[in-house]
C-alpha cells in the first residue's frame, strides 16, 4: 500500500496543465492511471470496513481521524469520476476543488507509518504552547520596531545623486546605498559619504527593496525586524544603517536584536517542538509497553488455565478406575446384607 501511495504522489507531481484545457500525451496516460489507484484505495477501504465495522461501535472505521481522511479522499475520487466536468466541455460542475483533495493522499503515509503519526501529533499538540511563544515573539518585534523608529526613521532614504543629473543615483559598485548627509570630514566611523566632485547626498531615494526595508512606520519597521530575526539578509540591513549613520553605536541595536530575537526567541519554537515530540514518543512507548504487558498477562493466564484444565482432567482420569472397582464391591456387599438381614437393606 505504501508503494501505491508513493506511485500516486509521483503521478500527481508529473501532471502538466496547459491553457484552454489542452493535455499532453503523457498527461492523458497519467490521467488513465487514476482509476487504478482509486480501485486500490477502494479495496483497502472495503477491507478495513469489513474488519473494523463502519461507524456504530467503538474502534470502528470512521471513529479514526486518519480513516475519515481516507474515506473523504476515496469518495471525492468517485464524485470526480462519475460527474461530468465543465472544464472538459460538458454541462457539469467545475470539479477542480474536489480534485485538489487528492493532495491529501500523501497523508495516507502517516496512517501507515506510526513514527510519522508521532511527529504529526507532536506538532498538533504543540500548537497551544507555540501560540504563547508567538505572542512573546510579537511583543519583542514590536519593542525593537519602536526602537528602530526612534533611531532609523528616514535614514535609509538618502543616497548619492549625480551633480550632472539629479535624477541619477551614483551606485556603490553595482548597488545603491544610503549615504551620510553631512561634511565628509565629520562623518562617523563606518558611514558612507558621497564624492562631492561627482555626487551629492539627497533625501530623495525610496529606499532599499523599493522602500519596504525601512523604519518609516511601525508596519515596515516590524517587517524589517522580522527579517532580521529570521537572519535572512539582516547583514545588508546592518550595512545600510552603517552607511547612513555610522557603525560606532549601531551594534548596540543589532546585537541584542539577533541574540534575543533569533538565537533565543525562535529557538524556543524548536525547544517546544522537541519537548512535545519527546513527550509524545514517551506516551507511545508507555502505551506499547502496557499493550505488551497485557498481552503477556493474557498469555500466561491462558497457559495457567490450560494447565489447570489438564490437571483437572488428569485427576478425573486417575479416579475413574477406582470408581469402577468400587461398584462391584458395593453390589456384592448389598447382596450379602440383603440375604442376612432385610432391615439392613433400608440403611444401604
Amino acid at each position: 500500500m505504501l508503494v501505491t501511495i508513493i506511485a500516486s504522489c509521483v503521478v500527481m507531481a508529473m501532471e502538466e496543465h496547459l491553457p484552454n484545457g489542452d493535455k499532453t500525451l503523457l498527461a492523458v496516460q497519467l490521467e488513465a492511471t487514476e482509476n487504478y489507484f482509486l480501485v486500490i484505495f477502494s479495496v483497502e477501504l472495503a477491507l478495513k470496513i469489513i474488519a473494523l465495522g463502519f461507524v456504530l461501535h467503538p474502534g470502528s472505521y470512521l471513529r479514526n481521524v486518519w480513516n475519515i481522511m481516507d474515506f473523504v479522499v476515496v469518495v471525492t475520487g468517485y464524485i470526480t469520476l462519475l460527474t461530468p466536468d465543465r472544464a472538459e466541455g460538458g454541462d457539469g460542475v467545475n470539479l477542480r476543488i474536489l480534485r485538489a483533495i487528492r493532495v491529501l493522499r500523501p497523508l495516507k503515509l502517516v496512517s501507515g507509518v506510526p513514527s510519522l503519526q508521532v511527529v504529526l501529533k507532536s506538532i498538533l499538540k504543540a500548537l497551544a504552547p507555540l501560540m504563547q511563544i508567538g505572542l512573546l515573539v510579537m511583543f519583542a518585534i514590536v519593542i525593537f520596531a519602536i526602537i528602530g523608529l526612534e533611531f532609523y526613521s528616514g535614514a535609509l532614504h538618502k543616497s548619492c545623486y549625480s551633480i550632472h543629473n539629479l535624477d541619477e543615483i551614483v551606485t556603490e559598485g553595482s548597488r545603491r546605498a544610503p549615504c551620510y548627509d553631512g561634511v565628509p570630514s565629520e562623518a562617523p566611523s563606518g558611514a558612507y559619504t558621497c564624492d562631492l566632485n561627482v555626487s551629492i547626498c539627497l533625501e530623495e531615494w525610496e529606499g532599499p527593496n523599493d522602500g519596504i526595508t525601512s523604519f518609516d512606520n511601525i508596519g515596515f519597521a516590524m517587517l524589517t525586524v522580522f527579517q532580521c530575526i529570521t537572519m535572512e539578509g539582516w547583514i545588508n540591513i546592518l550595512y545600510w544603517t552603517d552607511d547612513a549613520l555610522g557603525s560606532f553605536f549601531n551594534w548596540i541595536y543589532f546585537v541584542p536584536l539577533i541574540v534575543i530575537g533569533s538565537f533565543f526567541m525562535l529557538n524556543l519554537v524548536l525547544g517546544v517542538l522537541s519537548g512535545e515530540f519527546s513527550n509524545e514518543r514517551t506516551r507511545v512507548e508507555r502505551r506499547e509497553n502496557f499493550r505488551k504487558l497485557r498481552m503477556k498477562e493474557n498469555f500466561f493466564r491462558a497457559i495457567d488455565g490450560y494447565f489447570d484444565w489438564i490437571s483437572d482432567a488428569g485427576s478425573a482420569w486417575s479416579l475413574q478406575p477406582r470408581v469402577g472397582m468400587l461398584k462391584p464391591l458395593k453390589f456384592s456387599v448389598s447382596r450379602v446384607a440383603r440375604a442376612a438381614d432385610p432391615m439392613y437393606i433400608g440403611e444401604l
